[in-house]
This record gives structure tokens, sequence and C-alpha cells, in this order.
């Protein structure tokens, strides 16, 4: 137990985050002294425009620090530095927690700054390692070849989400439902869905719709003619024309069947994902996969058959009881089926997911993402002709490491890219659906709108969901009465 004395409460988000890179697994209460018998006590003291940090141990000062201004950079830095010193450990990604760094970079190479002038400033300004300096700034590079000619103003993307899954992975904090106990439920989301989808189809009918994701939950939960249903209802009430890819997320392979891939194909559906996560049996048992390694193999085999040419495949490193030869196997599984993208993620401990909830009974299985790990990922996913081209980072991963998006080239996933980056508008339908604005006027500002995360909650009150939208897409697009 870590104990936080603080004479203010303005800089805590940035002081928890920096504790639990340094501390991961601890738990964090404030305290107002050294009374409680705590491990460690971490005291930040305000006084003007200065930050002291002191690291307090067994009543003994055992670190102190200080920075000038209570902005986030400098407030970091100066925590960085005292944990650094105690621990002797060196972050991969410095100071920067639950941020996208390829924002970052993006946005040094759009202001005309070189290779190694964007390098050095994650070195200097985020005591990054030199190796997540470069690959962040590669990336950005390429994200940038990627992304002319789109017009920000002009274009936007969409997203639907379809909450139902097999079943609840053990790590997951996604909005999502089990489809066996809300299959009665599923006609009545698709039409709320389709009411939502009706408004916004009119609200953005001036602007160019450029890339469509369906994710969830795992959209192929339903069955093959309710998903039909809303492929064709999304393809009536949009216009296609400056569409550049269709994302399906099929997600997990318990839920892939020959007529599903099918009709997916049927309906322009270009990009699909099938999820394993893992190549070991065991593991899947362990975190909820209600599938097993030969079920992934034959349902990455049947998109194939059925005439799939562009399939993702989705991996975690650092699962519970997962070390890195547990990750080069499931790496020579994947190798074998040879996918079009690959998507890394280093293992997050998230707030609402059951590994958190239920930390005490895997805390000894939880060792986390190593960057020995995604180096074989980048060894093996070269081998497989894939190039990185997006990465983003979460809050509360074990090692302070990175998700990391590879494809062949001219297959990338776009959407990917624009959400990372923030760059255009995400319009976003369904149940827990998050849209994002971007404007870009005398105050450059994101403002979002969130629908709510309840299925029942969402059907009953779709109206109010799109009011919700009305109220800040007049802001953009065209007044539309409801």
């Amino acid at each position: 137990m870590i104990g936080l004395i603080q004479n203010t409460e303005c800089l805590e988000a940035d002081v928890r985050d920096m504790i639990y890179a340094f501390y991961f697994g601890e738990k964090i209460k404030k305290v107002s002294d050294t009374s409680d018998q705590f491990d460690l006590y971490v005291k930040v003291k305000v006084t003007g425009e200065q930050v002291a940090f002191s690291l307090i141990q067994d009543d003994n000062v055992i670190g102190e620090e200080h920075c000038i201004g209570l902005t986030r950079d400098p407030v970091k830095d100066g925590l960085y530095r005292l944990f650094h010193k105690a621990t002797g450990k060196n972050l991969p990604w410095g100071t920067l927690t639950g941020v996208r760094p390829t924002k970052i970079a993006l946005e040094k190479i759009e202001d005309g700054k070189t290779h190694q002038e964007t390098v050095d400033h994650f070195l200097n300004t985020y005591h990054c390692t030199s190796q997540k300096a470069e690959i962040c700034t590669k990336i950005a590079e390429y994200e940038n070849q990627i992304l002319k000619g789109i017009e920000y103003e002009d274009q936007y993307s969409l997203y639907i989400g379809i909450p139902f899954c097999p079943s609840t992975c053990l790590y997951c904090s996604f909005t999502s439902y089990p489809i066996a106990a809300y299959r009665n439920r599923v006609d009545d989301y698709i039409s709320a869905v389709q009411k939502e989808i009706q408004y916004v189809s009119q609200t953005c009918k001036d602007k160019k719709l450029i890339s469509v994701y369906i994710g969830g939950g795992t959209p192929t939960s339903v069955d093959a003619g309710q998903l039909e249903r809303l492929l064709l209802m999304i393809r009536h009430y949009f216009d296609f024309t400056y569409v550049r890819e269709f994302t399906v997320e099929a997600g997990r392979p318990d839920s892939i069947t020959k007529d599903k891939l099918e009709v997916l194909l049927q309906c322009g559906v270009t990009r699909i994902s099938i999820n394993p996560q893992t190549m070991n049996d065991e593991t899947l048992k362990l975190i909820g996969r209600a599938h097993t390694v030969e079920q992934t193999i034959r349902a990455f085999e049947l998109a194939r058959e059925t005439g799939h040419r562009n399939i993702n495949m989705d991996m975690i490193v650092g699962l519970p009881g997962e070390d890195i030869r547990h990750v080069q196997h499931t790496l020579e599984e994947i190798y074998r089926l040879k996918p079009d993208s690959l998507t890394v993620h280093s293992l997050a401990v998230k707030r609402a997911a059951n590994l958190n909830i239920q930390m005490e009974r895997y805390r000894s299985m939880i060792k986390g993402a190593t960057n020995e790990m995604l180096e074989l990922v980048d060894a093996y996913a070269e081998k497989l002709g894939l190039s990185p081209y997006y990465l983003y980072r979460q809050k509360n991963i074990p090692g302070n490491l990175e998700n990391i998006g590879y494809a062949k080239p001219r297959l990338e996933c776009i959407y990917n890219i624009l959400i990372m980056e923030e760059k255009q508008d995400i319009i976003a339908i369904g149940a827990g659906a998050s849209s994002k604005y971007i404007f870009n006027d005398r105050t450059p500002r994101i403002q979002r709108t969130e629908n709510v995360k309840n299925v029942d909650q969402y059907i009953e009150r779709i109206d109010e969901m799109i009011r919700r939208k009305q109220n800040m897409m007049e802001d953009k697009y065209c007044n539309v009465v409801l």
C-alpha cells in the first residue's frame, strides 16, 4: 500500500499515473500524514508555481525532487526523476502514460520537424528510450503518408457498436452482454440502431463518409439474418461512393460461421478481424474465451475459403500465466495462417474488468508484457511482410508498453489511424458508443457525445440518444428536425 499525501488535489491524476507506472499493482490511498503503516509514502507539496516531491519510507525521506509549473509535463518529469532514483527503473515510454505518442510525433512532422528532431523531442522531454522514440517517429511518418489526401473537414468516419458476445473475457471492460441471455433483444436493438442511423445519415448527407467500422462486443454474435439486416441497412442509408474501407470485427472464432462470412462479403465488407488473443488453449480457458485454438484456425481457413482477402488477427502479450515461450508459440501459429494485418495489445488491467476486480486471485500470474515480447512480435511481423502503421498506449499496462498494429502495404486500417490521431469526426452509433467531434476553429478542441451503455436503456431511450447527438451536431453539420 502506498500513501499519498498532498496539499492540493489538482495534480492527483498525474501523480497517480506515475506511481502506477513505477509501482504497478500497488494500491494508493490518500492520507494526511505518515501515521499509517504503509510500505511507502509519496508527498506532494504545492507552493505557488513550485511543486516539491518526497518519497518517505520507515519515517525517513529516501528521495526528493521538485519542479516549477503545475502542468503535466514538468510534474511528471519531477516524479519520474524521483521514482527512477528510488527504483533504478527506466520506463520504455518515460513519462508518457495513457497518451497517444504518435499524435505528438505527427504534430512535429506536420510542423516541419525532421526525423531526428522528432526523436530528440521524445528523448529529452519524456525520458523515452531511443527504441520507442524511433518506432514512434517512424510510424508517425508512415501515418503522414497514408493520411495525405484526406479532407478532414469535409469527411467523416462511422462506428457502429454491437454489444453482444459469446462470453465476457477476463480482461475486457468494453460494453458487452452475453448473447445467450440477450438473444431476444437483438432485433429490438437493431431497430433502435436503425433510428440512430437514419438521423446520422440525414444530418451528414453533405459530408463524405470514408470509413465504416463495426465493433463490439462481437458483431458476429448475432445470427446471419440479423447481421445481413444490419449491413444492408447501413448500405441503404449511407452513400458509399467515397468509402475506402468497411471493417467488421468478426472477432471471436466461436461466433464465425460460413453463412455469416458469406453475408459479410455479399454486403461489401472489405476487412474483417478474427482474434485469437493467444494460441494456447489453457490460457484461453483462463481468460474466459469460449473457443479453442483449433476453432481459431478453422475460422481463419473458412474465411479464406469464402473469399476474404483482408483479414486481421489480434493477440495480447502479457496474459496471465504466459511468458515469452507462449508468445512465440502464438506467433508461430499466426505465421502459419499468414493474416494480412496483425494487431498486438500489451495487457492492460482496466478498472472495470474482472481481472482487476479479482486482482488478488490473479496477481501472482500477471507478469505483464515485456519489451522482448514486442521485439519478437516485430520480428515475426517482418517475416510476414507486415509493417507497423499505428501505435497507441493505455493506462495501467504492466511494463508500461504499447499496442501496435502491423499491415501489408495498402491494407492498413485507416479508421484505426483516424481514431488515434483525432483529426476527423468519428460518429458512433449504438449502446456505449462515443462520438468524437473535431473543431479546428479559433479554439481547437475535441468534444464528445456518449450513448448509454445498457442495452435495454439504449433501446428505450433511443430518442434521447439522438437528441444528444443533435445538440452537438447542429454546430458542425446541418439542422435536422426530429
